[in-house]
This record gives C-alpha cells, structure tokens and sequence, in this order.
C-alpha cells in the first residue's frame, strides 16, 4: 500500500510481536492501574503499536496480493495486526475476570460503588488503550471488518464487548435490583445518591453495540432496554398501583390528585436526571395508567361535586391529568355540557315572570351563566376546543328553550328580547352608558346572538325597532347603531343588514332633503307658516305598514302638499305614501292657565285640533270630521283623556260613538314640555301579530329559494335528503320545521318547479 516500505526497499523492517509485546504489556498494565504517563510514555506505546501494523511478514506477502485504497492490487507489504488484537483482547479479559471476584458477591449499594467505580476506571483507560492502538483500528480493523470478517472491532468497542461478557452477564441482575431498591428509597422520601444510578445507566447505554456493523454510527439501546427499563416500568407499576388505592382508601379525590400530579412531575424529573431521555415517554404512560386511567370512574363522580362547589382549581388539576389519558375528557365534556345547561335553565327558571315581561333581566341572567363558564372554561379547561363546544352546545341549549320560551310557547321568544334589549340599550334615554361600556354591552348581545336559532325572528323585531328609533330620531348615537349593524353583518353576511343599511342611508339623504325644500320655500319666497320636516324613506327597506284612510287637519294640509309638489318636480315618476301613523308633531296651547307644548302622535293632533272650532264634540262627530276608524278613535281619546286634556261624562273605557268628550280647560301639568305620543296597546299587538306573520311567510319563500337551488344543482333527489339539506343550508338563519318543508315541497310541485319522480318512491326531479 503507499506508504509503506515494499519488500525490496532497502530500508526494510521484520518485528516479531514479541519483540515489542513485553514493553506493550507493560504499558497498557500502567494504563489500567491509572498509574500517570507522561506523553513521551505514551508515544513510545503508540510507536510499538505502528511499526508492528507497518512491519513486513515474508511468509505472507509472497501468497497475498492487497487492494491498496485506491484500489490497485499490489503484490507486497500487507498490514499485520490479527496476532496484536488477540493479545490485547486476551489481556482485557484478564483483567475482567480478576476483576469479578472482587465484586461477584456484593449486594445493594456495595455492588453499585464497586460496579459503577470500576466501569468509569474501566471506561477512562479503554479510551486511553483506543488511542494507543488508533493505527491498528485505523487500518488493520477497519479492513477486516470491510471484508466482512465477524467479531472484530474497535479497541474500545472490544473493550465494551469484554466488559459486557465478563463483568456485565455476571452482575447485571444484582446491580439492576441495587438500582431499582435505592430508586425506591427515593420515591418513599430518602435521599439517595443518584449518581450511583447515573453511573449504572450510563453503562447499560454505552454497552448497547450495533453487533452487525460495529463501525455504525448511533446508540443501540437494547442491553439499556432489557436489562434495566423493562424491569424498572413493571416495578414502577406495582409501586403505584399499591400507592394509589391505598392512598384514594384514606384521602379525598383532591387531595389523591395533588399526589399524583406531584408523582407525575417526579417521575419526570427521574429521567432528567439519571436516566435516559427515551424513558420518559414510556415511564409517563405507565405512570398515567396507573395512576389516572384506572381511577377514571372516581374523576368522574368527583367531577360533578367539584362543578356543584365551584371549584375551579381543582377542575383545573382534574382536566391537566385527565388530558393525557387518550381520549380521556369526553364524559367530562358531557358532564360539563348537561351542567351548563342546567345551570342556564335554573337561572331563568329563578327570574320567574320578571324574565319574561323584562329583557334586560332575561339578556343578563343568560349572560351571567355564559360568563361563569366560559371563564372556567378559559382558565380550568385551558380552552380546550371540546369545553368550548360543550359551553357552545349547552348555551345553546338553554338559551332557545326555557321556562321563558315555553310560557310563550314559542322558541322565537329569546330572539324577540335579544332585540328589545337592544332597543333598551340602542334607544334615548336618561341612562345611556358611555360609548365604551355600550360597545362592550352591544359585544356581550353578540355573544348570546350566536347561540340563538331563529335569527331571522332577531332581524325582524330589530329592523322594526331600528326603524322607529330612527324615525323618531331616538338613537343615542349613529357610532353605536353603526358598530352594532356592523357586528351583525359580520355574524351572518351582507343580506342579513342590507336593509338596516339601507334605512341608514334613508336617513340621511332625508337630511339633505329637508334642506332642499327648505331652501326652496325660501326662494319662492312663501315660507310655510309651522315648522315642517319630512323623511322619505324608500319602500322596500323599511317594516312600516301603509296607513288607513284619515282625514289631513287643514293646518297640515298645505305643508304635504307644497312638499309633494316639490318633491315630484325633483323625482318624477315617484309616488309618495304618507305613513301618518309613524308621523308625530307639536301643538301650542292657548286654552289653559299656563301655554303648554305638546308632542303629539298625527292622530292626537287630529283630535285636538278640532277643539279651535268647538269645546264640546261626540265621538262620532270627531270620526267623521277626522275619517279614524272608530276603534282606533276610541284609543286615540282614551290617551287624551287619561292625560286630563279631554273629560267625558262616560267612563274613559266605555267611550261609544254618542260619547260627549270636551276640552278640560283646568288642564295643569308641572312641565311645560308634555310628551303625549304613547304608543296604543292594539297598535303594539297588531304589529307584534304581524310581525310573526311575516316572519312565517318570508320563511316560507326562504325554504322554496332553497329547495329550488337543491333541485337544481341536484337535479334528482330523495325526499330525506331534500329536506336534510335544507335544514342544513337555512341552519344559520332557523330551524325550518320539517312540516313546512312539505308544505313548501308541494308548492313548487303545483308551480312545476318539481314533480314526483314515476316508478321511483319519495324521489324528486326538478324541471327545469
């Protein structure tokens, strides 16, 4: 090989092994007696160790031909070695067996001082022997093992194997229960010395050998795994299993899970640190059995006290072990759910007729129990997706059906408080919060808004209240009605607010309106004699019904019509309908002691400007002279009457159509400013009535479009699955009743949208 000296180089070289083996012995003796070398010492072994490998053997080289590494076969000098490695391998099996008799019959911590004292003297010097014989190894061994010769390695790879099958097979067993006892002692509270174990471990890794290729790289952990872990986990198993029942016999359920989330983070600490790390993850699961899996039907039953006492922290250590049992939380998720719910109903249940009739009481009690859980779900559940679908599934629960609901006999009531609710917070009023508090009220409302079913019933009720606040300009503030449409659009999408929108925008190009008529009456330079103002408001978008018939007071009569004259010229080709039932204005009075001001609803001013022409009418007078329907002219004189502008010598609730009713010129009132517009009860009946009506017929159009857009798509279908993709699809908006669905089905069979598929049971066909 190059680099060597060939056989007819004159320089060349014969060693016998004996010639230097002496010196050798002697040397690597002083190597294990840890006795100190200086570097000269060292050299010199090391020198031995080269001119042996390098040395020529006549009788050899004459038969042999090598491969030299590059490859070329080159009859001459071939690397000796074999005969070092025997000898050096029998030196350290010498040793080893020397070494046993001192140690083969200690026990507990004797055998574990002398084992773990002796493998770290052992494995210092088969470092320093692996050095000295670096050549050997470099050439000799790693081309042996090349050619696939078995059982040759490395020297300190030999020395390992030696050990293994000298000292380890011997001793293992006693040096494991030593380790195993002394683990044992610490677990019961002693201190022990750990590195006794750390040293034991240590070895049992370093003797795992890659016995096929000893040159690979990487540990082979089986010696560390079969001697010592496997026996180590069926021991940790036993212990904890005589721990833990004994200890849940005589300690409450809290108290055991302190213990075992203490045991936990010991056993943890154990691998850190004297074991090795890839213990941990079967450790930790033996331990988790033991101690949390076994006893989950005693969790559970505690589970249900800990939610009754309110004890968060608890739940908190309960959740953290329970969780790493593998799909361990599912009954505790059920648990929770039916708690939350029950909690919910119980709450509502406690408000009695209050709930019902008060939404702010009913909106806040709901809040009250989500905020409770959700913060325990946030703090003891960690958040975890699962509590956060059972606090979801059981808000929802409670929320659409209730004490409140079932009085009402209607799941649409919830939705129907949320939005009165929201008028409370949304409308005028002495009240009012500060912006900031009603931004996070109006975040809380969302929150009970994602769990309602009917959000179409939501989005009827509040589009009426939007209206009315905004046409009585009654809104604490635009910012508020803004941010709080904005919430809803981004909650259901943009079809949902496209007509609160849209009623926004009304009001404002009203604005600009008024200004224009404004303007113009003063260029044509004949002012109106009263203080007029109008808001037109485009009919599609807005709830308002049309108004009966009514007789205009003549005070009134030139103002709607210069407004309508007005207004034509600008649009042509546009109708206007006057809605005199959502109109109001204000009366001067010069009849009474002192000069009030009136606010009046349209039909009060009616009423009231009849008395300029008599003090004294019947009521079937002021029906005829104002056109209001008798029923609805009775109410009008029952507000006014109560408010002591009128008297009757009838009982106010017996008023018929022969009824005197006159001015009550005594009429005193502390304000000056009386606000008489209250609304009536059969106006707010009626337009709770149609409300529902609408409700259900909108329904009706939404459940056709749907199934259209199935059927089309589709094309054929079975009736199960039509109607379970519709409740699918219109799930974010209702809960379509499945009675209606067939309802609807069969119209658009009339219409010819769909037909019964022939030959073909339950199955339709769309036409297109």
């Amino acid at each position: 090989m190059s680099g060597h000296k060939n056989q007819n180089n004159p320089g060349l070289k014969q060693i016998d092994l004996d010639q230097i083996w002496g010196d050798l012995r002697e040397g690597i003796e002083q190597v294990y007696n840890r006795q100190c070398m200086p570097k000269p010492r060292y050299m010199e072994l090391y020198t031995h160790v080269y001119n042996y490998c390098t040395s020529v053997h006549q009788q050899i080289n004459r038969s042999t031909s090598t491969k030299s590494k590059k490859g070329q076969a080159t009859g001459g000098a071939q690397l000796v070695g074999l005969e070092l490695y025997k000898r050096l391998r029998d030196f350290l099996r010498n040793y080893l067996i020397s070494l046993l008799k001192d140690g083969i019959d200690l026990m507990d911590e004797d055998v574990l001082q002398f084992y773990t004292r002796q493998w770290e003297e052992y494995q210092f010097s088969s470092k320093v022997l692996n050095g000295v014989c670096a050549y050997l190894n470099r050439h000799w061994v790693r081309r042996e093992c090349e050619e696939g010769r078995k059982g040759i390695y490395e020297i300190y790879q030999l020395a390992l194997v030696t050990w293994r099958d000298n000292l380890f097979k011997q001793l293992n067993k006693q040096v494991t229960n030593a380790v195993l006892k002394l683990i044992e002692r610490e677990r019961n509270g002693e201190t022990i010395n750990t590195r006794l174990v750390s040293g034991v471990i240590n070895c049992y890794v370093e003797l795992g050998l890659n016995e096929e290729d000893p040159s690979a790289k990487g540990q082979n952990l089986s010696v560390y795994k079969e001697s010592f872990e496997n026996v180590f986990l069926e021991d940790t198993e036993r212990f904890y299993t005589r721990e833990s029942t004994e200890f849940l016999r005589q300690n409450p359920v809290t108290e055991y899970m302190k213990k075992a989330e203490q045991r936990l983070l010991e056993e943890h600490k154990r691998v850190q640190v004297y074991l090795h790390e890839t213990t941990l993850d079967r450790l930790a699961k033996t331990c988790e059995k033991v101690l949390i899996e076994k006893h989950l039907e005693i969790f559970h039953a505690e589970f249900q006290n800990l939610l009754d006492a309110d004890k968060n922290e608890d739940l908190g250590r309960m959740y953290q072990l329970v969780a790493r049992i593998p799909d361990g939380l599912g009954e505790l998720r059920n648990l929770l759910e039916s708690h939350i719910a029950s909690q919910g109903l119980a709450a509502i249940d406690k408000c009695g007729d209050s709930a019902n009739n008060d939404p702010k009481i009913y909106v806040n009690t709901i809040l009250e129990v989500h905020k409770k859980y959700n913060a325990l779900v946030l703090t003891a559940f960690n958040n975890d997706s699962g509590f956060v679908a059972a606090l979801d599934k059981a808000c929802g629960r409670f929320i659409n059906s209730n004490a409140v609901t079932r009085q009402a006999n209607s799941s649409s009531k919830s939705p129907e408080l949320l939005a009165k609710y929201c008028d409370l917070l949304l409308k005028k009023s002495s009240k009012n919060p500060e912006e900031a508090e009603l931004e996070d009220t109006l975040n809380q409302v969302m929150v009970v808004f994602k769990y309602i079913e009917d959000k179409d019933v939501f989005q009827k009720f509040y589009s009426k209240m939007l209206a009315k606040r905004l046409v009585q300009h009654m809104s604490a503030s635009d910012d508020a009605e803004a941010s709080m449409i904005s919430k809803l659009k981004q909650a259901c999408g943009f079809e949902y607010t496209s007509k609160l929108q849209r009623m926004f925008q009304d009001i404002g190009v009203s604005k600009d309106l008024n200004e224009q008529f404004r303007k113009h009456l003063t260029n044509s330079n004949e002012p109106l004699d009263i203080d007029f103002s109008i808001q037109v408001l485009s009919s599609g978008s807005w709830p308002f019904q049309q108004s009966f018939t009514f007789s205009l007071p003549t005070e009134l009569e030139r103002s709607v019509h210069r407004f309508t004259t007005f207004y034509s010229g600008q649009h042509s080709g546009r109708k206007l309908n006057w809605l005199y039932n959502m109109s109001k204005g204000e009366l001067l009075t010069n009849c009474f002691k002192n000069r009030y001001t009136l606010q009046a609803s349209t039909f009060q001013m009616a009423v009231l400007l009849q008395y300029n022409g008599s003090e004294s009418w019947t009521v079937q007078q002021l029906h005829e002279s104002t056109q209001i329907k008798l029923d609805f002219l009775v109410q009008v004189l029952q507000i006014l009457l109560k408010a002591k502008l009128l008297q009757s010598d009838d009982d106010e609730n017996e008023l018929h159509s022969n009824s005197t009713v006159a001015l009550f010129t005594g009429y005193k009132n502390k304000k000056l400013r009386v606000n008489i517009n209250i609304p009536m009860k059969t106006e707010l009946k009626v337009e709770q009535e149609t409300t529902h009506k609408h409700i259900e017929e909108d329904r009706k159009l939404l459940i056709q479009a749907a199934i259209v857009r199935i059927m089309k798509m589709r094309k054929v279908l079975k009736h199960q699955q039509l109607v379970a993709e519709v409740l699918n699809q219109l799930s974010s908006r209702f809960r379509p009743r499945v009675h209606v669905i067939k309802k609807c089905i069969d119209i658009l069979i009339e219409k010819e949208y769909l037909e019964r598929t022939e030959g073909q049971k339950d199955t339709y066909s769309y036409l297109a």
